[in-house]
């Protein structure tokens, strides 16, 4: 957070250490004097990501070598203490609260209630929810479902921290029941990289391991924030930097994870008070300028290839991919003065880089949503593959592309068959196996599921998980969309906004959470879940379940199914009694998880097949595919000299849609999320002042989008643009600004004009 002189900001102020370090040990350990039992907390917090243990209910990065070794993390930790808090949610909670009245209170302050314990059902006589039986319930969703038109009119949504089992029944649910109506957390991240990835490389994973950063000579990051939405990267890039490898950030934001760390397990860093570079060189990228910039590291690659020859990996492209002779016309073709002032960035800046590039024999690119939000989000990860396949480095030890995912199974939830657009080869496997029909229609993802919200023909909404509302943009018309629906199914551990938007009928499930033990008719259970990485492996809770009547989300599903369908083909009772019965279903009707029953009682589980790191290209043509950008610019552009492009970020203590608390620690704002964070000099041009009260229009056909009474802090952000908290922000976020090829919204580049606040004005 910058300095000013203008005044002092109520709880704004500079934040002087370096991430990780002692705040976050002393975050750690305000988190669990919050929510557990001091005793029990570093019990359970032991358990976290160990071979025998559970899987961190926070971000995908994988564990090095899956070792029984604790890696510190500070939001994990807080993932782990906000699952397992001594809080309840009781049916005497409900008693006390109307659901008119809940929605008065903040997203924080409803998931801090605590724990959900009984299945709860929507009285609209009373506005509350009361306790309701199970199969009750499961009854009356049943009867709900047989009742509708179409099976078109249900909607399925995933959350990410699901597992490979509770995924792949409610994908078979879903398809026996008759559609592919598969909204999922993906579509609202990392849909950009499961669409442009396999037109590149043919699949839509990355291809990096972490012994592959134990090997690279150099690492590219591009629109992401570790320290707070992947934490335990930390600890790579650490032992990267320590080695003295160069780390080149782009990020509009001047974030303190990739400028200094200090690990929280190194004795000698934290007991001399020291930290770790990790940026080498950090590029203030203007926001949605990220194709212009990588244009021009490309534009410069070709310049020193004229220059001295030895570039360009050409017996790579030769051999392995198409269309670089369309790729460097355009590249040749598009002008410095263009891509200085969409990029913000100097030509001498993305020439450096283009050295660097050139200097390295394996070089890895890690991105975040900042380059997937945008609406041209899958054209920003085609670009990134570009510049990789120039020098060849996809398929080679200590290179390759990195896309960071978010919760923990977002990537396994897709492999398993969440997903509105299945292939054929994976139906025809449905069929086979269990002798139904699955419907060949595509679905709908998640904006396309509440656009039919809204123009009325769904009409039910059962979701697995999340916070499916408050995720998307446009509460404005999201909300009453959802009030507006026959049936809403809520599975989750905790309350929150989207299950008080009701519907004519309204359920809360509880369930089982990562850390609890999962006891069926066979015994304890394990789940699965898949990392960033590809790596499938088992987790399994100890804890005792926060109430006897918790299910777990595989009981849950099958419960609905049994109900919804009575002539169903699937042994719903069987699979829940024993998982390793839904695995061996997995394994039968996708590739890559032979043996998958015994392949996990490995520790760290075992690796899904990625073709591309063989330099197997599982695309039309057989080879990897180059694509060429269209000059610089983002649709969406009606730029003026008065607007900025806003981008919706999260705060140290949030996990997407989850607030741990009200700080953000590292950004220098305490207690509060009120802000909007601002260049110096575009605060100056508009006649405003660092702490002055604004408020944000976003530059929209047809609609006026309007958030305000922020507080504008100057910050340490790129010019033309700005920054506000999600999910708060999303009001300015029109449902139709996405990413026409897989349907992102563009919570990243959203044009706005910022005035001073009327109220202010006055």
């Amino acid at each position: 957070m910058s300095k000013s002189k203008q005044r002092n900001v109520p709880g704004v102020r500079p934040y002087g250490g370096p991430a990780g370090g002692w705040g976050a040990l002393r975050a750690t350990a305000q988190a669990v004097r919050q929510q557990m039992d001091t005793f029990e907390a570093p019990v359970v917090l032991l358990r976290t990501n160990q071979p025998t243990g559970f899987d961190c209910p926070g971000c995908a990065w994988p564990d090095k070598e899956h070792r029984s070794t604790f890696q510190f993390c500070e939001n994990g930790a807080k993932a782990v203490t906000w699952e397992a808090t001594n809080k309840r949610v009781t049916p005497e909670f409900f008693e006390r609260h109307t659901v008119s009245e809940l929605l008065g209170y903040s997203d924080y302050e409803l998931e801090n209630f605590g724990r959900l314990t009984h299945p709860m059902a929507y009285d609209p006589v009373t506005d509350k929810f009361r306790a309701v039986q199970w199969e009750e319930a499961f009854g009356r969703i049943g009867k709900a479902m047989r009742g509708l038109a179409s099976p078109d009119q249900v909607e399925f949504y995933t959350s990410g921290r699901a597992s490979n089992e509770a995924a792949y029944l409610l994908q078979l649910f879903a398809r026996e029941y008759g559609t592919n109506n598969f909204p999922d957390c993906s579509n609202m991240c990392h849909e950009a990289t499961s669409v442009g990835l396999p037109q590149s490389i043919g699949i839509g994973k990355g291809t990096v391991s972490l012994a592959d950063f134990d090997q690279t000579e150099l690492v590219i990051s591009i629109g992401h924030n570790p320290g707070t939405n992947h934490p335990r990267m930390m600890g790579t890039l650490h032992e990267v930097a320590r080695r003295k490898v160069p780390i080149i950030v782009f990020n509009p934001m001047r974030e303190r994870a990739l400028e200094r760390f200090a690990d929280p397990q190194d004795v000698l860093e934290m007991a001399t008070l020291g930290s770790t570079d990790i940026a080498s060189t950090y590029y203030q990228v203007r926001a949605g300028g990220d194709a212009a910039a990588l244009k021009g590291i490309m534009k410069a690659v070709l310049a020193l290839e004229d220059e001295r020859g030895g570039v360009l990996d050409r017996e790579f492209i030769a051999r392995h991919t198409r269309g670089f002779e369309a790729l460097e016309a355009d590249l040749r073709a598009t002008g410095w003065a263009d891509i200085e002032y969409e990029s913000g960035l100097a030509r001498a800046d993305l020439e450096q880089v283009a050295q660097a590039y050139a200097a390295s024999n394996a070089t890895i690119i890690t991105y975040g949503m900042g380059i997937t939000q945008h609406n041209m989000g899958t054209a920003n990860v085609r670009l990134i593959a570009d510049l990789l396949l120039l020098r060849g480095n996809i398929g080679k030890p200590g290179a390759g592309i990195c896309p960071l995912r978010g919760h923990s199974n977002v990537q396994g939830n897709r492999t398993v068959g969440i997903t509105e657009k299945p292939s054929a080869q994976f139906l025809a496997s449905l069929q086979a196996v269990f002798g139904f029909r699955p419907p060949s229609a595509h679905g709908h993802d998640a904006v396309k599921a509440m656009e039919a919200m809204i123009a009325g023909t769904a009409r039910a909404l059962i979701c697995l998980g999340g916070n499916f509302a408050v995720a998307l943009p446009d509460p404005e018309r999201c909300f009453p969309a959802m009030k507006n629906l026959d049936l809403s199914v809520h599975v989750g551990t905790k309350l929150n906004r989207s299950h008080l938007l009701v519907a004519r009928e309204t359920y809360l499930f509880p369930c089982l959470g990562r850390t609890e033990l999962d006891l069926q008719d066979s015994g304890p259970q394990s789940i699965t879940v898949e990392d960033s990485m590809s790596m499938v492996h088992a987790s399994a809770g100890r804890l005792k379940p926060a109430s006897p009547y918790l299910r777990s989300e595989c009981a849950i599903i099958a419960g609905m199914a049994g109900a919804a369908l009575p002539d169903s083909k699937v042994p719903w009772t069987e699979l829940v009694a024993d998982y390793g019965r839904i695995r061996d279903l997995i394994e039968r009707t996708i590739p890559g998880f032979e043996g998958y029953n015994r392949r996990i009682r490995v520790p760290g589980g075992f690796r899904m097949p990625l073709p591309p790191t063989g330099r197997v290209w599982p695309t039309p043509s057989g080879k990897a595919e180059f694509s060429v950008f269209p000059g610089v610019r983002e649709r969406y552009e009606p730029w003026d000299p008065g607007c900025l492009r806003l981008m919706t970020i999260r705060s140290h203590d949030q996990y997407n849609t989850t607030i741990y608390g009200m700080d953000d620690r590292y950004r220098g704002v305490f207690g509060r999320r009120d802000v909007l964070f601002m260049n110096a000099q575009d605060l100056a041009d508009l006649g405003l002042a660092h702490g002055d009260l604004v408020d944000v229009e976003t530059v929209a056909a047809g609609r006026t989008l309007r958030m305000e009474g922020l507080t504008a802090v100057q910050y340490g952000i790129s010019r033309g643009s700005a920054a506000a908290y999600y999910p708060e922000a999303n009001v300015l976020a029109p449902l139709d600004y996405i990413d026409e090829e897989s349907g992102t919204p563009s919570y990243k580049s959203i044009p706005v004009r910022v005035r001073r606040a009327a109220a202010q004005a006055r």
